[in-house]
Order: C-alpha cells, then structure tokens, then sequence
C-alpha cells in the first residue's frame, strides 16, 4: 500500500492525515493546537506541524507530502532565512488602516482590476503595509515575504534560521491569489503593486503549477525522513475545494473559525461591487471567494452564555419559530470584514419581555450567522457565478439547527459531505499528485438535507436590522438566493 500525507496549518490548529493513495482512506492522523492570539511567532506553526506529525506516527512510511494552510498571513524573512518578526494573521484587524491608504492611494476599483480582490484587511498586501508603517525597522530589515503554507514547505525541504536559499521559497496559485498582489488573468505577481505597498522590492515565492514538486524533505527532521517529494500545496479553501470535487455550479458554504462562501469558475471575477475576491483554486481554475469574520465561535458564545453545550443549544433554537419572533443579531463581533466593518460590534435588536427567551436567543444566533453567508451566497450570483448546489462544511456542518434553517433560508439543494479533514484531505491529494502526475480520484459521500418551506422572513428582518444600523444593505444579493 502507497501512502501520502496531506497537512492543513490552519488558524487554530495543525492536522496531519495519512491516506491509501489509491482509495484515499484515512488511515492515522494526528494533531496539535496554535496559540489563540492574532500576532503570533511564526516558529509556533513550525512546531505544532513538527507535534502532530508524532501524534500521527511520524511520516517514515509515506511516498509523498503536502502542505496547506491559512490564506494571506504574511511570514516576514531576512537575508539568512531568520524570521524578521511576529506575524498578523489574516483575521487580526490591525491592518485596516493600512488597507484604507491603499484604496485612497490607487483607488479600490484599480486593485478590483489588477487583481480581482477588493482590497480587505485580510490580505496580504495591507500587512506588508501595516509592517512598513507600524516597524519601518523591520520592514527595512525584510528580504523576502511569504505566507505560511510556503513558508512551512520551505521548512521541509530543510531551509531555516541562518539558511538563506530564499530563491526555494515557492508558492502556488491560489496563495499567490491571496495576496492581493497577483493578476489572475496573466498567473503573474503584479510586483508594482506588492512594492507600492511595501516600499521596496523583495523576494516572493516562485508560483508553481498544480502538479508540480515543490522540492524534496530535508534531513534531521523529527518524524520526517529525507528525500519524500512535496507537492506544491495549497491555500485551505483550494484544498478543500479539490477534495470535496467541487464543479461549476456547486458553492461550499464553510462554517468554522471564518464563514466562507466559494464556487468554482472557469473565469475570473472582478466585483466591482466589492464583495467578491477572485481567488485561485488548486487546478488551475478559479475559486471566487466571500468571506467574514464571525462564523462557528459565535453558537460557542451563544450556548456558554445559555450555559447549555452545543448539542443543546442546537436544540434550543429548534423549539423557536423562524425569525425568533423579531429577535435579531448582528453577529459582528469581531468587527467584520464582510461586509466592511472593523469596528462594529454585535448588536441584538427587537428584544421585548415577550421575545427574549432562550430558545428564541438560540435561534437568534444561528439566523444571525447564517444571514451574512447566505448574503455571500446572493454576491457570488450576482457576478455570474451560477450556484445551483450548496455543500455544508466545517465545524458547525453537523448542528441540526444550522441544518435545518440554512434549509429555511435557500431556495436550492443543500448537501452535508461526510465529516473528514477535507483540507488535509486537499493536500493529500497534491501529494499524490506530485508522486503520479494526476489527482486521484476520492469518492465523496453526500447527504441532501431534506427541503424546508422557504422562510424570506429571516432573510428580510436582518437585512432591515443593518439597515436600521446604518450598514450597508446586501438585500439585493440575497434576494438572489430567495428567489424561485
């Protein structure tokens, strides 16, 4: 039996998996935790990989290896390959301002253009810089700028602190998509843009095809020997994308740490409207990507406050009627990115002695999250994305509650993928193909949700709830959704 090990670096945490090349069964895995803050010591994902590999049983027995990992969070080197300092992750706010002087300097529709990306805070170029303005020291002490799933795959091949060899440093389409440096209609860094934001020029990871070898394992690795190829890797929704066999016609709606709405295109999208970023996927095809900010943590809040698990606070929202008899939240928490809200914080509208219970709290919750995805879902509609099959991923995929009243809230198929670290799954599958040359071909089981009478209502009182707050209206977009 041939085995490939896929490895998914993401915000929270690592995973590893090692899989049959042939059938893509699961066979071991392992992984380890990252620190919850949004600044955080690059060295810190090197040694979570390092943990969950040995909580795999070590890589000794695999013919191929892949990374993917968090979009957009920037690893800042010097000349001798030493980390220059701390790095913002993609969700840390931060980097607002820096994102605001960049629309004001070029123009929001300039980047929409070049890139495909309506600038957000989360990218990479706003970093780049917030680092020039916030520690012009270390910005002038940098000499190269990846992002993590590169900057792990270069630790693999046995690069590191005072090892220099920064031209190994390699990418692939849908990183260099993330960083709003990239044009997806010439598959080029636009380098005027990264140097504009930056200030300077520096060495960016080499952009590699979909099946390309990014190098070889380096030796003196614990759990890793030298010599396996690794393939090129991924951002984590490409990944995800390339294992759940996502087609045209088909959007994923992914509930985790992030809320994320993406489909597959053949073209890119360029949103004017400023909703949609035109990401890559991971075979050469685009992925038009919405995403924001407060997604799964957000039922975590709602049944701590409850003091109930989350088994019961699924239950709890089911005894509520749709729309919470008025109750509404504006899940913005963190701030939000879509729409483009850094500084807002959630609001809970329409309470009354007789609305406010815990039941109606619950549901509260639930519709509040779901009503920003299924505004993502009306966005990428409107840009000609045809959307015609919904796919649940993500923590909260398996909450009956979120099932059911996603279902109350679309007007099309909704499919749950059986649970897997689909992620890993995705660099697995790039593992196998830098060892054959082709993807494999993994089945993926799927259960249709049974439908549910439409209820436009909730749509409708979120979208009148942000409205009366003075944020910007998505009716249009959702309307899209709701419709037929």
């Amino acid at each position: 039996m041939t085995l490939v090990a896929g490895i998914d670096s993401s915000t929270q945490s690592c995973k590893v998996t090692v899989r049959d090349l042939v059938t893509g069964r699961s066979l071991r895995q392992g992984s380890a935790s990252h620190p919850s803050q949004t600044v955080v010591d690059p060295e810190v994902w090197w040694t979570a990989l390092l943990t969950a590999v040995e909580r795999a049983g070590g890589l000794a027995d695999v013919a191929a290896i892949s990374v993917s990992g968090q979009q957009h969070t920037p690893v800042f080197l010097d000349g001798a390959g030493n980390v220059v300092c701390d790095s913002p992750l993609w969700n840390d706010t931060g980097s607002h301002a820096a994102m605001v002087a960049l629309n004001e300097e070029l123009g929001r529709e300039e980047w929409i253009r070049r890139t495909g990306i309506p600038l957000t805070l989360s990218d990479t170029a706003p970093k780049v810089r917030w680092l020039r303005d916030a520690d012009p020291a270390a910005a002038a002490r940098t000499e190269a700028v990846a992002v993590v799933h590169d900057w792990l795959t270069w630790r693999l091949m046995g690069h590191g602190i005072g090892d220099g060899h920064l031209d190994d440093l390699v990418t692939d389409r849908s990183e260099a998509s993330g960083t709003a440096y990239w044009s997806p209609d010439t598959g080029e860094y636009t380098r005027d843009l990264f140097e504009h934001a930056f200030g300077k020029t520096v060495v960016l990871p080499r952009i590699l095809g979909p099946l390309e070898r990014s190098g070889y394992t380096g030796a003196g690795i614990a759990g890793i020997p030298a010599g396996i190829p690794i393939g090129v890797g991924s951002g984590d929704n490409a990944a995800a994308a390339l294992a759940l066999g996502l087609a045209e016609g088909d959007a994923v709606l992914s509930l985790g740490t992030s809320g994320v709405v993406y489909a597959r295109s053949a073209h890119p999208v360029h949103d004017y409207d400023g909703y949609v970023c035109n990401y890559a996927d991971a075979t050469g095809d685009h992925l038009p990507l919405v995403a924001t900010l407060n997604a799964a943590r957000n039922f975590e809040v709602g049944a701590a406050l409850l003091g109930c698990s989350l088994d019961e606070f699924s239950e709890l929202a089911l005894q509520a009627r749709p729309g919470a008899a008025g109750l509404t939240l504006l899940p913005f928490f963190l701030g939000e990115r879509t729409p483009d809200l850094p500084h807002a914080r959630g609001t809970l509208l329409n309470a009354s002695l007789d609305n406010l219970t815990r039941s109606n709290f619950a549901r509260s919750v639930i519709e509040g999250t779901l009503a920003g995805q299924v505004a993502m879902l009306g966005s990428l509609a409107a840009c000609d994305v045809p959307v015609h099959r919904l796919l649940l991923i993500g923590g909260a995929a398996a909450s009956p509650a979120v099932q059911q009243i996603l279902a109350e809230m679309v007007s099309m198929p909704v499919a749950v993928p059986d649970a897997d670290e689909y992620v890993a799954k995705g660099a697995a599958m790039q593992a196998s193909g830098a060892l054959t040359g082709g993807f494999p071909a993994w089945d993926v089981e799927l259960r249709e949700l049974p439908r549910a009478p439409l209820a436009a209502r909730i749509t409708d009182q979120h979208e009148a709830a942000k409205e009366l707050m003075g944020y910007p209206s998505t009716r249009a977009q959702a309307a899209v959704l709701t419709s037929g």
